[in-house]
């Protein structure tokens, strides 16, 4: 198989940038959850956003982070937000002219954007989140809480508030600067193939080069190699980054992915959303039980998880192309993902209990011995077979970078960052997705956290080494099907 870096070869950046004050800003910044994500972009704000300390505080619903948050001289406060105490709280915090990030769980994404909307305050978050019970509600449908169901509601939101104070929503790593991977991945492939076109501006100009260039599929492809020097405890869910993210969304929610129009076999247990955009579908299962065939540099062929995510729907609802009411072009994008062996472990466990979360729960941190995060993006389809992108990143290399970190909370802390300086710097853009904003702009600030990114493109398929075992089961005629794609 060939594995041809191109397109970004690689590179380590240098790291005379992260030390740089990207923008500076006058007013108070609350920090609302301070798990894994929360500690380790504080220091990263400190660094490039020129922001008095005094004017920072964190408000959490439980201890997580407050040796860290001692350590770095900002005030800790145990302050739940519910339904009935939110504005009351944060009120005793912000003003018209201050940011809110919201990095916590269980607290409704879409009441803090409607918070700051009236208030004239900047918002980001990395997930659109629903209040407490909103991913296991019996009263709810599965659309209801769904990915697909929270973006619509946040859609609404949008097209309700119009222009206004910036609310990023989504911005982390995945969902976040994946999607400015896509639009550098969909450039370095026309310049390879020598596709004449300039930078596009718009949707349209972005989702024409896509359909141009011949992309079918888009993964979120992604290896977590990190070990800890200690064995798994049992009756423990042991992860690289949120326990309860991971398990609300990978064993919660329906799997999903954005369904393109070169699909031509419906999955038997698939449904369509019967509101909304319509750029998504459903399966009757958790996305930790939906393995995919997929591929990156460094680990070449494997199987990832298609656990739901934010970008598999708005990704595909960017890329879409419409006349009236019909889509004409529409990519099949979605989560492939294999997280570190510990959480693999930890996921099997769980399901061994009905689901049910393990009471335990741990993060990998200093305890990890070695490993990366090899976090990407494959497009698939176009005239050189399949492309990745994306960041390559050891611990080593992280723990040189940044405290309170491993690789894959890097990854998101710096797409945290590169989200609340694109805020600030367009203060009146209200609620954006990433794939609306400045791609180049964010990329300048995360690169340097990234460790290597690279380009390499491969001659692989999802058929390769299967045109002899139950042949019946796969497309020749077109290996980008999901059907090919699928491991079922």
């Amino acid at each position: 198989m060939k594995n041809k870096m191109s397109g970004g070869k690689r590179k380590t950046t240098a790291r005379r940038d992260v030390h740089k004050i990207h923008v500076t800003f006058s007013g108070k910044l609350l920090i609302v959850g301070f798990g894994s994500i929360g500690q380790g972009v504080l220091p990263l704000i400190l660094r490039h956003i020129g922001i008095d300390k005094k004017n920072i505080s964190i408000i959490v619903a439980d201890n997580l982070g407050r040796d860290i948050a001692r350590e770095e001289g900002i005030p800790f406060a145990l302050k739940p937000l519910i339904p009935d105490n939110y504005q009351q709280v944060l009120d005793t915090y912000l003003s018209p002219g201050d940011f809110l990030l919201n990095l916590s769980v269980d607290v409704s994404s879409v009441a803090l954007i409607e918070y700051c909307r009236e208030r004239n305050i900047l918002y980001l978050d990395t997930v659109v989140e629903p209040w407490l019970g909103g991913y296991t509600d019996p009263n709810l449908s599965i659309t209801e809480r769904s990915n697909y169901g929270l973006r619509e509601t946040l859609l609404a939101a949008k097209k309700r508030l119009g222009k206004g104070p910036t609310a990023v929503s989504t911005h982390g790593a995945n969902p976040g600067i994946v999607s400015h991977f896509v639009k550098r991945a969909l450039l370095n492939i026309a310049r390879d193939i020598r596709f004449k076109t300039k930078k596009p501006k718009t949707r349209i100009e972005w989702a024409t080069l896509m359909r141009s260039l011949g992309v079918k599929v888009v993964h979120i492809a992604e290896y977590d190699s990190q070990v800890s020097n200690k064995p798994r405890k049992t009756g423990r869910f042991e992860n690289t980054w949120s326990v309860s993210g991971f398990h609300s969304e990978g064993i919660c929610q329906p799997c999903e992915m954005g369904w393109g129009t070169h699909e031509k076999y419906f999955p038997k247990n698939g449904h369509r959303h019967k509101y909304g955009c319509g750029a998504a579908i459903y399966l009757d299962q958790p996305g930790a039980r939906t393995l995919v065939r997929t591929w990156t540099p460094e680990h070449g062929s494997f199987l990832g998880r298609a656990v739901t995510h934010n970008e598999s729907v708005s990704l595909a609802d960017y890329f879409s192309i419409h006349k009236n009411s019909k889509v004409l072009f529409r990519p099949t994008v979605h989560y492939a993902y294999r997280s570190c062996d510990a959480s693999i472990l930890s996921i099997e466990e769980c399901f061994g209990r009905n689901s049910e979360l393990q009471k335990e729960q741990y993060i990998l941190m200093d305890d990890i011995k070695s490993g990366m995060d090899e976090l990407g993006v494959l497009l698939m389809g176009h005239k050189k077979g399949a492309y990745w992108y994306g960041s390559r990143l050891t611990i080593e290399e992280t723990r040189k970078l940044a405290p309170y970190q491993n690789a894959t909370g890097l990854q998101v802390t710096a797409g945290v960052l590169g989200g609340m300086v694109w805020a600030i710097e367009h203060p009146r853009e209200g609620v954006v997705e990433a794939d609306e904003m400045d791609f180049e702009r964010v990329m300048e600030v995360i690169e340097p956290y990234m460790g290597a990114m690279v380009g390499a493109y491969s001659d692989w398929t999802p058929l390769l080494g299967r045109e002899t075992l139950f042949p019946e089961d796969i497309d020749k005629s077109d290996p980008w099907q999901f059907k090919n794609i699928l491991f079922a």
